[in-house]
């Protein structure tokens, strides 16, 4: 048997898969491949990989025995019980200390269960993220990997050297132990719903509002690429403007307005739930594709229900600036929300989270990369423990300046009848966050009324409760078995 001489092996020979191998390969690294229709592993060394160092294998066995030790295997298959199977007939041909990395997309639930069922077996599980797509894998993507942080030093070279990097940094870096580094990755793809719907409303408000076709909108999305909202989003919708079908006119005009999805997006929304955190906007973000896939009915209703013109009387340079000033203030408080609610997963899962490590692994070779991410990262170096984004100086005078244009530009939206779902739950969420007093006073009165749930008193300290007999027929006992 001829000596081991692989780097790390890759399992799954779709695109990205292809396109990760060719950049370890480009980076010095040998890598094995399997692929478990054969056919595709033949055709990807005959053509993609031809004249590399990649070593293409028919069966695991001989892939395995192909590896230096410790053993890496990276799988790049589709998320759930695909993994699992690919885990369950590798782990009988692997030895104590050897790696198993799942770079799909997982949840992080998955990632913690294999991290934890593999440390028995004295295997070293990672679950890492891997943003930036088809291209991303080839140029550089950003990698959030997280699980046994004994197999880091082991894969922090590859990783690293197969990410993007800005300013000479690879976006790459520990995030944490179990799935940590999956649940960074969920919150990053909720983020980025999140981006594409705020985006997707400025588009409508711009189009229906003040009537600007494809090409005017084209430029609008350059002039803002060189702004505040210098991102990769903002830059390929940019293009997407400029796009034309073969008869000449906008392509985009032409695309059915039903969006597609995943799953992440709700995943990162019921993780929000499940630890308590409002994370309205991504939530707002899901709901609107759900009701952009209703098409049919929105059709029939839109022939029944009235409303008001969408058209509006208003100066176009100045009602850009405001959209402009709406979409980056909803942008701040999409972060915020994200980055509360890593805070409280690191919290609640011990994890230990690096906020500014994690910006830093977003700012390039992502699909939400973009200047803004240097910003969050300079916050979280200047204060480690920062509460909330929002209470950093320099987010505050981003919001203060732009506060005027996002509230004008809601109010022209609701007079317009042109639906903002995120920017809207935006304004509200950071109109709730700024303010000492909420209406939850009465909330909790009612809930004691007709529940007899008990109320904390302003005049009293926090964690003494209380009931009132509000009808004079409750009694003074107070609810223990259930809560509504």
């Amino acid at each position: 048997m001829s000596e081991p001489r692989a780097d790390i092996a890759l399992i799954g020979l779709a695109v990205m898969g292809q396109n990760l191998v060719m950049n370890m390969n480009d980076h010095g690294f040998t890598v094995s491949v399997y692929n478990r229709t054969a056919s595709v592993t033949d055709e990807f060394l005959s053509t993609t990989a031809r004249g590399s160092k990649v070593l293409g294998h028919h069966d695991l066995t001989a892939l395995v025995a192909s590896l230096k030790k410790p053993r890496r295997v990276f799988i790049l298959v589709k998320a759930g019980s695909p993994v699992d199977a690919v885990i369950d007939q590798l782990t009988p041909l692997l030895e104590p200390g050897d790696i198993v990395i799942d770079g799909g997309n997982s949840h992080f639930s998955d990632s913690q269960r294999r991290f934890e069922a593999l440390s028995k077996k004295g295997l070293r599980f990672i679950g890492t993220g891997v943003s930036g797509g088809e291209e991303g894998a080839r140029r550089g993507p950003s990698i959030m990997p997280g699980g046994d942080a004994a197999a880091w030093p082991h894969v922090k070279e590859i990783l690293q050297s197969v990410s993007a990097r800005v300013d000479d940094a690879p976006c790459c870096d520990w995030v944490g132990a179990g799935g940590a580094g999956h649940y960074v990755k969920m919150v990053h793809n909720g983020i980025e719903y999140g981006d594409m719907q705020l985006i997707a409303e400025a588009y409508q408000l711009l189009q229906e509002g003040i009537g600007l076709g494809a090409e005017e909108l084209h430029e609008v999305f350059d002039t803002w690429n060189k702004g505040v909202l210098d991102s990769y989003l903002i830059e390929i919708t940019r293009d997407v403007f400029a796009a034309r079908d073969e008869d000449g006119k906008p392509l985009l005009d032409k695309i059915l307005d039903a969006a597609g999805q995943k799953g992440t997006g709700k995943w990162t929304s019921n993780s929000a739930l499940d630890l308590g955190m409002p994370v309205t906007l991504i939530g707002e973000a899901v709901f609107a594709r759900a009701l952009s896939s209703l098409k049919d009915e929105r059709k029939r209703a839109a022939a029944k229900i009235g409303g008001p013109t969408a058209a509006l009387s208003v100066d176009k340079r100045a009602f850009v600036k405001d959209v402009e000033q709406a979409l980056y203030a909803s942008k701040i408080v999409s972060y915020a929300q994200g980055y509360m609610l890593l805070r409280e997963a690191s919290r609640e899962y011990k994890w230990d989270l690096n906020f500014g490590s994690i910006a830093l692994m977003w700012r390039g070779g992502c699909i939400i990369r973009s200047r803004f991410l240097g910003d969050i990262k300079k916050a979280f170096d200047k204060q480690p423990e920062l509460e909330n984004l929002l209470l950093d100086e320099f987010f505050q005078n981003a919001m203060r300046e732009a506060q005027a244009g996002w509230r004008r530009t809601l109010g022209h939206a609701i007079n317009a009848g042109v639906p903002t779902p995120a920017m809207s739950s935006a304004l509200a969420f950071f109109d709730g966050y700024r303010r000492e007093r909420l209406p939850a006073n009465l909330i909790q009165a009612q809930r004691d009324y007709f529940g007899a749930h008990t109320y904390e008193r302003l005049d009293k300290p926090r964690g003494e409760f209380f009931h009132t007999n509000w009808t004079g027929r409750g009694g003074h006992v107070s609810s223990r078995a259930y809560n509504a």
